[in-house]
């Protein structure tokens, strides 16, 4: 029987925010300020477009996720082993690129920036395996809400806010801003003493498997029921949502004539608005039944507004103000849900004893699943037009409803087994 969702406390939802924040705050720098500082000082689209290669580590993570389960201090805190050094780390990264003049030194930056990549994406391994020991099975919902919504909120600031709030206090302040923020988020953790959550006690002494059992570990995890469903299913629910992100404001530009600066406000500030609601109510559809309902739903949901950019670049609606931010408010509010759903879903699958590891190989089948859709997303356009891959890419999100069915009945919804 299926055990009762409920919300956690305050404290778990404010410490897992604030984590998940600091871990947003040099992704959103690289993913939107760095790019477009690159185009302002004339470097060539083809080189700001690999300036997202910076983002790499998030992607290799999982090759030494198993180092972040294995290596750590069960006086100190298991988990706290490694969040502490990378904040503190990624702090000091902060600062150092506080003093880089970007004019004179770009690659030193650009290196800066890797390094903070690194720093934050090893630590949201062992924040990933925190928030699996902190949360019991019924809090998943809303516990991967502030996940969702902490990451996009840090995303937004280190990408948007403190940038605007550069003209005031200068590049420096920007990193100094970034590097006080991300110590605000070690100070909370700090105090927590780790439990364990609902892992069984271990003889391993970091409090996890030997190095000698991991293996056989890893194995008997990808053997569960739904397993093989439950990789398929992370690596396939983002392919037509990302591909029609990649094309929808390249569409608005060449195909409608509207201004750069109109359209990155209609997609980016309102979609991330969108975003963020949805992820919050993402958390509440979780934390009410089934998880695999609520990513089916969800599903369904967001493939409605899928089918209307369609009809926009089909010219079957009307591109004006209202059609397009209304289309990017509900594409982006049912994504969120989306997310959260699956993320939620993803952890209640996760043997807690090879917490780190096990999550991060989800994490990377989920990034390894969406990436492709964006980068190949050019290529489609120019071979088929821009309507014939939105239409695509909403029947490709319709597709993924039918793996839930199987994904159900191997036990897709339930939790891995701790021994």
């Amino acid at each position: 029987m299926q055990a009762p969702r409920r919300f956690p406390s305050v404290r778990k939802v404010g410490l897992l925010s604030a984590l998940y924040f600091a871990q947003g705050l040099p992704f959103g720098f690289q993913a939107s300020a760095l790019s477009l500082y690159l185009t302002s000082v004339g470097v060539s689209l083809d080189k700001v477009g690999l300036s997202r290669a910076l983002a790499l580590p998030w992607l290799l993570k999982v090759l030494w996720a198993p180092l972040v389960d294995r290596v750590g201090s069960t006086r100190f805190g298991r988990r706290k082993s490694w969040i502490v050094p990378m904040q503190s780390l990624l702090a000091l990264t902060c600062v150092f690129a506080a003093f880089v003049p970007p004019q004179t030194h770009l690659t030193w930056l650009l290196a800066a920036v890797l390094v903070m990549n690194l720093f934050a994406a090893t630590q949201d391994i062992a924040v990933d395996a925190f928030a699996i020991d902190l949360l019991s099975p019924e809090e998943l919902g809303a516990g991967n809400a502030a996940q969702v919504v902490g990451y996009k909120i840090g995303m937004l600031t280190g990408g948007g806010l403190l940038v605007a709030w550069s003209a005031t206090i200068g590049w420096k302040g920007l990193f100094f801003a970034m590097a006080g923020l991300c110590l605000g988020a070690m100070a909370l953790v700090l105090p927590v003493k780790e439990t364990g959550g609902a892992s069984p006690p271990s003889p391993a002494p970091s409090g996890g498997v030997s190095w000698a059992e991991f293996p056989s570990r890893v194995k008997l995890v990808l053997a569960q029921p739904g397993a093989s469903w439950l990789l398929v299913a992370v690596g396939t629910y983002k392919i037509g949502e990302a591909l029609a992100d990649a094309m929808f404001g390249p569409c608005l530009v060449r195909e409608f004539h509207f201004e750069t600066e109109t359209v990155a406000l209609w997609l980016g500030s309102f979609g991330m608005v969108g975003s963020i609601l949805g992820s919050l109510t993402g958390g509440l559809l979780a934390s009410r039944g089934s998880l695999v309902r609520a990513v089916g739903v969800a599903a369904v949901l967001r493939s409605l507004p899928l089918f209307l950019q369609w009809a926009i670049a089909a010219r079957l609606i009307e591109a004006n103000a209202t059609s397009v931010i209304g289309v990017t408010v509900a594409e982006h509010f049912f994504g969120g849900i989306l997310t959260t759903a699956m993320f939620a879903l993803m952890m209640s699958k996760v043997d807690r004893r090879i917490g780190a590891t096990h999550y991060a190989v989800l994490a990377s089948v989920e990034v390894l699943g969406k990436a492709p859709s964006g980068l190949l997303s050019g290529f489609l356009v120019q071979g088929f037009g821009f309507a014939t891959v939105f239409l695509g890419a909403a029947l490709v999100s319709i597709a993924f409803i039918a793996l839930l069915g199987p994904l159900s009945r191997r036990g897709g919804s339930s939790a891995a087994p701790a021994e």
